[in-house]
């Protein structure tokens, strides 16, 4: 019988928790939103108040949401369906917390971290075998509101019920898509996302000393790949220097040993300067780019140029005609073709070699992709757009051994990842299973 969850308390008021606040109370559950303090948790109220689209949804969110602090009202949590801890990314204070929910919560409840890397094992080990039972990754993307993705990460010991709980509420109540992870580094979406983008700073460098510019880049690595506009650069700057630090530190710390992301977890030399000097996106006014007022009270866009260490006005891009798509760009032999095949194609690779490690199956790392990235088709679905045979016999001339799942799909003497209109998927044992539902 599956756990029902209509009751949910968010342990942490900070952006994602307030956010999860925000869509549990929207979803007609009744919430406890606790922080530190009341100061805090009044401001974390307030944020997810703000979420609301008109006066009447406010008001229904506010009636939904009751706060308080951890030190006051912890023990309240023992009313909830559902514990969700969305504190600070530090191990210690997270399993110190854990200590004290375990002992207050009630029989029955599904608990869960809100983490973007910290693995699961790490949280749990030495704690009893309830709360492990009982316990899952809940990984939202922010704004949690708006973003459709959420992945759930079992521990070894988390039972079936309890996963299938925590993934009927996040589809079903809060309209969310669920994605099934494992707990390994960055689970999905930001394994290979983050792979791309830290990867992205480092094989952007000979192209940019041969004439590339920075807005060609991003211009390649949005609309042609399929993926939003802001392109590498621009989503950095979205992201901010700082956050990609971090999670460069984490993932050299935790990828596993041979793992071809340890070469790209430290910045390139220009990038760190930027850090250091805070240099470090759109929320300092300026990272790759910058947009000032100009005197007649325009504005005018700058692009801090690698190559020189200057601001320079952004250009506008045009690229080589025929370059409209991945199929026209990974097989070509010209800058702009050969730099696509070795951010996104190397990307894809990456990826395909990550199955079963990250996920169980395509499907999931597709859906991670589309719905936490936005990227208009996922690895696997990508691969098939420009064609399997196409990318291997690309890999085998330039004597290159095959990633897991392109070898598993060459051993099956399939053409695709997908058939029938994507109703089947190849899985890793080279067989054709039905494609679940979104």
């Amino acid at each position: 019988m599956v756990r029902a969850i209509s009751s949910v308390a968010v342990i942490g008021g900070g952006t994602m928790g307030n956010g999860i606040a925000a869509a549990s109370a929207a979803a007609g559950c009744e919430v406890l939103l606790l922080d530190i303090d009341q100061a805090r948790v009044e401001k974390a109220l307030e944020k997810a108040l703000s979420t609301a689209q008109d006066d009447a949804e406010r008001a229904a969110l506010a009636g939904k949401i009751q706060i308080g602090t951890i030190d006051a009202d912890l023990s309240k949590i023992a009313d909830y369906d559902w514990v969700c801890e969305a504190i600070i990314e530090d191990l210690a204070a997270k399993r110190d917390l854990f200590a004290k929910i375990e002992k207050l919560r009630r029989d029955g409840s599904v608990v869960s971290t809100n983490t973007s890397g910290i693995p699961l094992r790490a949280i749990t080990e030495g704690f009893p075998e309830r709360l492990k039972r009982d316990m899952v990754v809940t990984h939202f993307f922010n704004p949690v509101r708006v973003m459709r993705l959420l992945e759930i990460v079992p521990g070894v010991e988390t039972t079936p019920d309890v996963l299938e709980a925590m993934a009927a509420f996040g589809r079903d109540k809060l309209g969310k898509g669920v994605v099934y992870a494992k707990d390994t580094v960055n689970f999905i979406g930001n394994r290979i996302g983050c792979f791309w983008m830290l990867s992205g700073l480092h094989k952007a460098k000979p192209y940019l000393k041969d004439g590339l510019s920075m807005e060609s880049i991003d211009a390649l690595m949005g609309k042609p790949v399929g993926l939003p506009s802001t392109g590498l650069y621009g989503l950095i700057d979205l992201i901010g220097l700082d956050v990609m630090d971090f999670v460069g530190k984490n993932l050299s710390v935790n990828l596993p040993e041979g793992d071809v992301g340890h070469a790209f977890t430290s910045f390139p030399a220009d990038e760190q300067a930027m850090l250091e000097r805070k240099q470090l996106g759109r929320k300092t006014g300026g990272g790759f780019y910058r947009v000032t007022k100009t005197e007649d009270g325009g504005k005018l866009k700058e692009t801090f140029d690698l190559t020189t260490g200057t601001w320079r006005e952004a250009q506008a891009v045009t690229l080589a005609e025929g370059h409209t798509d991945a199929a026209s760009l990974f097989f070509g032999s010209d800058a702009e073709s050969r730099f696509t095949w070795d951010l996104m194609g190397g990307t894809l690779l990456y990826a395909a070699d990550l199955v079963p490690e990250i996920s169980d199956d395509v499907v999931n790392v597709d859906r991670a992709m589309r719905w936490g990235f936005a990227w208009k088709k996922g690895p696997f679905e990508l691969l098939d757009a420009v064609g399997p045979a196409k990318v291997i016999a690309k890999l085998k001339a330039e004597g290159k051994a095959l990633p897991k799942m392109l070898a598993v799909l060459e051993k099956a003497g399939a053409g695709s990842f997908y058939r029938n209109g994507g109703a089947e998927y190849l899985g890793t044992d080279g067989q054709w299973h039905a494609t679940p539902a979104e």
